[in-house]
């Protein structure tokens, strides 16, 4: 095990070992670091299970309309959705829909699990409770995709094999760095753009309202990982900075080759009589690297932004940068600065967050006499 800190807020010790929470100096040393995003948790307050937040109840006819439009399905532009009946078109892009869902619900589940796992490790106060502050918004985002899903298909479908492993290895992870590079930034990089573009087009305005409401957490998961990367990236090791980077690259890598392909898909495949080979051959008769590259121009493509996260964070240097360069214009995407797709959206969620939060505490006084 590499354990790579060069702060002290991340300052980290083994899993097991416990007793080194328990020292008493630890107590009085707490990094400041962390103190805006921890108090700002309150402005961003929501809570899946009340009606006045999101009402899981609202109706859409996902046997008249699809969740996404059309246009967002490869398959369709195919040889095979050429023969597709409407029915068949409509069924598949909302079985996909379940899919792309259901994997969200998994990496929030990831998200949980790995930042209860930062409970164990990092021994700063501060950092430990950020990392507490972000189980907790995690866990209602489990909670927030399980009911949507719930309400729309009834259950979600199982983890693809590719992202189930990727989070397997992130949450067993004992390196700080493997956690907060491939969660903090790759996993919640994809999620940011994955939510803006469910925002951005979907036709259910319950995901819409959903979307938002969870970019209001999102934006400040990120936040954490890129405290970590300003503190600790100017400060690696040629060879330390290669093992970073080098672990970035492996990570999108994967993502972006298993992610949504259509191996990983069988099931919704299945679910309109279609072979997945079959599918798959179609596809990349119709499409390849300049259409791909073509996608990553949309400001919410979400490879894109997940570049754009690791250039922000000084994790993609000249030496990986001809890597990225085959999807992305690199000097274009810096150009654009930090400022990345998903903050206004989030910005705009807190502000209502703030007219209902702020409307219940005027009367906390009532409510507390209530319990």
């Amino acid at each position: 095990m590499v354990q790579i800190t060069k702060d002290e807020a991340y300052d980290a010790v083994a899993p097991d070992d416990f007793p080194a929470m328990l020292n008493p100096a630890r107590y009085g040393v707490r990094s400041t670091a962390f103190d805006k995003i921890i108090s700002a948790t309150h402005d961003h307050f929501w809570d899946p299970l009340d009606k006045k937040y999101i009402d899981f109840a609202e109706p859409f006819d996902a046997t008249k309309k699809t969740i996404l439009p059309e246009n967002f399905f490869p398959i369709f532009h195919t040889r095979i959705g050429e023969k597709m009946t409407p029915e068949q078109k409509i069924k598949f892009a909302n079985e996909s829909a379940r899919w792309q869902l259901s994997a969200i619900l998994h990496g929030e589940q990831g998200a949980l699990a790995l930042s209860a796992s930062l409970c164990h490790i990092l021994k700063d106060p501060g950092a430990q409770e950020y990392a507490a502050n972000q189980a907790r918004e995690e866990a209602r985002h489990v909670t927030a995709f399980a009911s949507y899903i719930k309400a729309r298909w009834g259950t979600p479908l199982p983890c693809g094999a590719t992202l189930q492993a990727l989070l397997t290895e992130m949450v067993g992870a004992p390196e700080v760095y493997k956690k907060i590079v491939g969660m903090q930034m790759l996993v919640e990089g994809l999620a940011m753009g994955a939510f803006a573009t469910l925002y951005q087009n979907s036709q259910d305005p319950l995901l819409v309202k959903l979307c938002k409401l969870v970019m209001t957490d999102e934006a400040f998961h990120h936040k954490f990982g890129k405290i970590w990367a300003d503190r600790t990236i100017p400060k690696l090791s040629r060879d330390e900075k290669n093992l970073v980077e080098d672990w970035a690259a492996q990570c999108f890598q994967t993502l972006l080759f298993n992610l949504v392909n259509a191996e990983q898909m069988q099931v919704v495949y299945d679910s309109v009589g279609i072979d997945w080979q079959d599918a798959r051959a179609a596809i990349m008769e119709a499409f390849g690297d300049e259409q791909r590259r073509e996608g990553m121009k949309q400001s919410a493509n979400i490879f894109r932004v997940l570049i754009k996260t690791l250039v922000n964070a000084g994790i993609i240097t000249d030496r990986t940068k001809a890597f990225y360069g085959m999807y992305v214009d690199m000097d274009e995407l810096k150009n654009e600065g930090t400022r990345m797709v998903g903050d206004d959206i989030a910005e705009e969620g807190i502000k209502y967050l703030q007219t209902i939060n702020f409307a219940d505490r005027s009367k906390g006084s009532k409510l507390l006499a209530a319990e």
